[in-house]
């Protein structure tokens, strides 16, 4: 779908597994980066995905959500205009993720998280500016090394996070499909909605074309949500649009 795409979570466990996503890809997007700089952007992205699993038991945080999905997606293995094949296809990838991460040890990570390398920067990387090269010379001294160097610790190290990335990916995708998407108008630059509280919702979609010159600023909680439509200034402070301005909405229940 072509244009801009707005999320909000309606939930904390989604609001972890969005934050989570972000930091997947931005850790892949630079892992294979050539410059030291590209690699510093890994390594952050793996500490604060560290610190966010020390708050968090993911491991079952990811298997619960996959369990409450597949018994939702069970029920509609008789109903009729289901594809079959497609759902059996879901549940058999489900099935396995929930069998991996059964089958794993202790936390998520868990040699990551003892790794001194790894520890010593992220204790450094709390203090502003900490991880320069006079306060962890054996970091400055490790990102001199060859790319394919760096790359290589970098692919060990995110290789303990694929389980739950996969398993992330997957429960996002199927939120985000379970919604039809519908165009709706926010008079004045405001919509609001309210929410059916015997469904589930857990995430709310905007969609603004390309080119457009506002943004949608979402919040919500069980009951209803709203959407504000605000023109961006980089030199004061965004107001609200006074036109009316026609977005694609979609309220994911699954």
């Amino acid at each position: 779908m072509n244009g801009i795409t707005y999320e909000q979570p309606l939930n904390e466990r989604i609001r972890t597994f969005l934050r989570l996503e972000f930091l997947f890809k931005q850790t892949n997007h630079t892992l294979y980066g050539v410059s030291s700089w590209d690699t510093r952007a890994s390594i952050a992205s793996v500490i604060d995905i560290l610190n966010i699993s020390s708050r968090v038991d993911l491991k079952s945080e990811v298997m619960m959500e996959l369990e409450r999905i597949t018994a939702n997606l069970s029920r509609l293995e008789k109903k009729p205009g289901v594809d079959g094949s497609k759902l059996g296809q879901i549940l058999d990838e489900m099935d396995v993720l929930l069998d991996r991460l059964h089958s794993s040890q202790g936390q998520v990570a868990q040699k990551v998280r003892e790794n001194e390398f790894i520890n010593g920067i992220r204790q450094r990387a709390a203090v502003p500016g900490g991880t320069c090269d006079f306060d962890l010379p054996a970091y400055h001294h490790w990102l001199q090394q060859e790319p394919a160097r760096r790359a290589h610790d970098l692919e060990r190290w995110t290789a303990a996070f694929n389980d739950l990335q996969s398993g992330i990916s997957l429960i996002l995708r199927l939120v985000r499909d379970s919604a039809v998407w519908s165009s709706v108008t926010a008079v004045g630059g405001f919509y609001q909605q309210p929410l059916n509280t015997n469904t589930p919702f857990q995430l709310i979609r905007a969609t603004l074309p390309p080119g457009s010159p506002c943004y949608a600023e979402i919040s919500g909680g069980r009951h209803r949500f709203t959407v504000r439509l605000m023109e961006i200034s980089t030199e004061v402070r965004p107001t609200q649009t006074g036109k009316d301005v026609e977005f694609l909405l979609a309220c994911c229940p699954l």
